[in-house]
């Protein structure tokens, strides 16, 4: 079985962060691990607090996993401070860490701030070089670009950018200023447009570690870039489209839509 690692932080609410990731990347076919950057508390509604992990004992967890079983991609979310990142970054290089897949996640869906000012230059020195791919949504690129996006056009000028200036692919996800759920693939100069109609859905905490962390699991199982982006935004439209609908705020999706079995059925 195809192996895939989480590095983010918790969602003790279970929409986003790494039990999204995990939910995500099992529904996806390959075996979930997991390196926690931080503890939230956090719900539907908004993040009341955070305490971030250790620089060492990120590192142990990091070595932890790589010395024992090899992830075949990596997926990269919330991660608050510099000091982190930089770990991070050292010990993916020191292990030669493969498709790796980097979610700039900056703000929680529900509004609230997840990233340090300074660690976001940070993240984009140290972990942008080394990624397969980075998954910003417009507000995150604009920060990332210091450029508006109004329009499509913007958007190429954008994922250009960004992914000239920092040598990576980058997918420019839609639905944020934008009329559509269109998203754009920039890739070794070249541009992939990913149409996807928008699900009249409010329940939308975790779609970006979603996304994310099934690009990271097709990647594994072999398949190309656009390929993962491709099936990747399939999956979590059927997430989106079952409907679930839980808390009060912004609700998660749900993950497991697709799931079939014995041990799923409920009591008669």
């Amino acid at each position: 079985m195809k192996t895939a690692l989480t590095i983010a932080g918790s969602d003790c609410s279970g929409g986003a962060g790494i039990q999204a990731d995990i939910k995500t990347m099992t529904m996806n076919g390959v075996y979930a691990m997991s390196v926690i950057t931080a503890l939230t508390a956090q719900n539907t509604t908004g993040v009341t607090a955070i305490l971030e992990t250790t620089p060492d004992f990120l590192k142990q967890q990091i070595d932890a996993v790589f010395e024992d079983i090899f992830p075949d991609s990596v997926k990269i979310g919330m991660v608050a401070s510099g000091e982190l990142i930089c770990v991070i970054a050292d010990r993916l290089k020191y292990h030669k860490a493969k498709n790796i897949v980097v979610d700039p996640v900056m703000v929680a869906t529900s509004g609230s701030s997840l990233i340090k000012t300074d660690a976001v230059k940070t993240l984009t020195k140290e972990l942008f070089p080394v990624a397969a791919l980075v998954t910003p949504n417009i507000p995150e690129a604009e920060v990332l670009s210091d450029m508006i996006i109004k329009d499509k056009y913007d958007m190429q000028k954008v994922a250009k950018t960004i992914g000239d200036n920092y040598g990576c692919s980058v997918l420019l996800k839609g639905g944020h200023n934008v009329s559509d759920a269109d998203d754009l693939l920039y890739e070794k100069g070249q541009y992939h447009w990913f149409g996807g109609g928008r699900i009249d859905n409010p329940n939308t905490h975790g779609t970006g570690c979603t996304l994310s962390s099934a690009i990271a699991a097709n990647l594994s199982k072999g398949f190309t870039l656009a390929q993962s982006v491709k099936r990747a935004k399939d999956y979590i439209s059927g997430a989106l489209s079952a409907q679930l609908d839980l808390g009060k705020g912004s609700g998660p999706m749900q993950h497991n839509f697709n799931l079939q079995g014995e041990y799923v059925k409920e009591a008669r």
